[in-house]
């Protein structure tokens, strides 16, 4: 089997703040990891990072109306990164925002533990946000035990 050059890929796709597309986010990101033959725990572990981070994006991002968010993946030989952008209302205090149970919605319906969640399952978190800009989150982790073996077709 050959291995694609240098053992990295790059996907990106771009969708709108619908709920529904947190399933589509999570399932695309869980395939694109799935080449690096991870653990069961590690590709349950992944995906609840980035379902964290698509919901952010699809609940806070656009309080109001409806935007786009564009979802970056890249592989670069056993390590996986997510991005999430948004173009929304923007993070006023981002290290305020990475507290445990620290949430800007007054209804109750969410519990603030959505950085946390992504801290505590994947080896990196990176947030960037300008107010009325937008924010960007990246998701790193490695992933497979075994050398991995990426085919090209």
């Amino acid at each position: 089997m050959k291995e694609s050059i240098n053992g990295t890929n790059r996907v990106e796709m771009t969708f709108q703040n619908f709920p529904e597309n947190e399933r589509i986010g999570r399932t695309l990101a869980a395939a694109f990891a799935a080449v690096l033959n991870p653990t069961m725990e590690e590709l349950s572990d992944f995906k609840t990072a980035v379902s964290e981070a698509v919901t952010n994006a699809i609940i806070h991002a656009y309080p109001e109306s409806r935007g786009d968010i564009v979802m970056v993946m890249e592989r670069v030989e056993n390590t996986v990164t997510v991005h999430i952008r948004d173009f929304g209302v923007g993070i006023e205090d981002v290290e305020k925002s990475m507290e445990p149970l620290y949430t800007t919605l007054k209804n109750g319906e969410r519990s603030g533990m959505g950085f946390t969640f992504m801290e505590a399952f994947t080896d990196h978190v990176e947030v960037e946000s300008e107010p009325g800009k937008g924010t960007s989150v990246s998701l790193t982790k490695k992933m497979g035990g075994e050398k991995w073996n990426i085919p090209v077709n």
